[in-house]
């Protein structure tokens, strides 16, 4: 995947509507965007997808389903959900931490890195030494999530040897998702 940064929707955090604040976050440069939100019917979702998929299109952003209910270009899947069929293009994965990393992934989160405050009690946290350990073993580019919480775990995770993080409050719940974008952005270059 070519960015570095993917925000992952909570629109129950956001101080405005989900799609609002996307486009205030895209304002502060392109990212990948996992589509959650699962509580939604399929339908919704789907809706949902498609206009904040336009946002995403137009800033150079690419747009991810999680665990799609029909086809997508790019599906996001929980721990033990099967691949799509047909398989869209790109294809991520959740894993935790002692789960194997399927190769044959375009790419993986993998957390908990931090303790989080979004699903708080979930851990414990693996920390960057283990997150080394993991992206030395795997050819699938890890995304580091949990806890990350600002520029300065974004960079501790990329000197670990993560391709990237995957962040969810930082921007979900930010009143400028602008200035945390920028912020995010300049610390996985």
């Amino acid at each position: 995947m070519q960015h570095r940064l993917i925000v992952v929707t909570d629109r129950h955090g956001c101080p405005r509507p989900l799609a609002e604040q996307v486009a205030l976050a895209l304002r502060g440069g392109p990212f990948a965007l996992v589509l959650r939100d699962k509580d939604l019917p399929w339908e919704e979702r789907h809706r949902l997808a498609s206009e904040v998929g336009l946002l995403m299109a137009e800033a150079g952003g690419v747009l991810i389903v999680a665990d799609p209910e029909g086809p997508v270009a790019a599906a996001h899947l929980s721990a033990h959900r099967a691949v799509p069929d047909p398989r869209p293009v790109l294809v991520g994965r959740s894993v935790h931490a002692g789960e194997a990393i399927d190769p044959g992934l375009d790419y993986c989160t993998y957390s908990p890195v931090w303790p989080t405050d979004s699903k708080p009690g979930h851990g414990p946290a693996i920390g960057t030494a283990a997150l080394a350990d993991v992206c030395a073993a795997t050819p699938v580019p890890v995304y580091a999530l949990g806890g990350v919480t600002g520029p300065e775990r974004a960079l501790a995770a990329r000197e670990a040897g993560a391709a990237g993080v995957a962040v969810m409050g930082a921007v979900m719940r930010a009143g400028d998702p602008e200035h945390e974008i920028r912020a995010l952005r300049g610390a996985l270059v």
